[in-house]
């Protein structure tokens, strides 16, 4: 079977903050490195033979840990990276946010995401998410792994588009941890005799 591994980088400061990082570069924190190192040789085993990553600092350190087991050069995506959040939420906490930016904030908890300055919207992402995932598939030779590497809210979209499903269904898969990761696999035939999909293996495996 051919398949495509997605996983979130790991931990930030930020993230123990729970601070909004969007297109931030926040490099890991200590044990966002331990977490990178931790999964780098699970996924290793997987064999891949291609490695692409968001270009953000988090992403990319996490992918140089997984390109250090496996031998592979990671290959930079911009198409790969987190919601922009808008550049009055970047670096803040929720409540942070709220008090200092309510009517934005009043619009977030709305869904009205399309009225936050310079916020992508879940189509937005797709948009741009979506090609760079079709490409990879059409690189991977039959019984071939690939491993991508980018972020929670921006993989739990994609993975909801790319495999189908109705844009309602992303929220129930819930978050991926830091070093989560998402396994898509597509057989060579299906069972009733019809053309291979892709299907979902596995949500928020951690190593471990």
């Amino acid at each position: 079977m051919t398949r495509l591994v997605l996983l979130r980088h790991g931990r930030t400061a930020w993230n123990l903050e729970l601070r909004a990082q969007g297109h931030a570069d926040v490099p890991l924190d200590a044990l966002g490195e331990l977490q990178a190192k931790a999964v780098a040789p699970v996924l290793a085993s997987y064999r891949p033979v291609a490695l692409w990553s968001s270009d953000l600092a988090r992403a990319r350190q996490t992918a140089a840990c997984v390109a250090a087991e496996t031998g592979l050069e990671p290959v930079l995506d911009a198409r790969l990276r987190e919601f922009d959040v808008g550049r009055h939420r970047v670096g803040l906490t929720i409540d942070e946010y709220a008090a200092a930016h309510p009517q934005e904030h009043a619009a977030l908890v709305a869904g009205d995401w399309g009225a936050i300055p310079g916020r992508e919207t879940d189509q937005d992402v797709l948009d741009r998410f979506l090609p760079a995932l079709a490409s990879y598939v059409g690189a991977l030779g039959e019984d071939e792994t690939g491993v991508v590497v980018s972020h929670g809210a921006a993989l739990r979209v994609a993975t909801a588009a790319f495999l189908g499903w109705p844009a309602e269904m992303a929220a129930g898969l819930g978050g991926l941890d830091n070093c989560g990761w998402v396994e898509l696999e597509r057989s060579a035939s299906s069972w009733h005799g019809g053309a291979p999909r892709w299907r979902l293996r596995a949500w928020n495996r951690v190593a471990g």
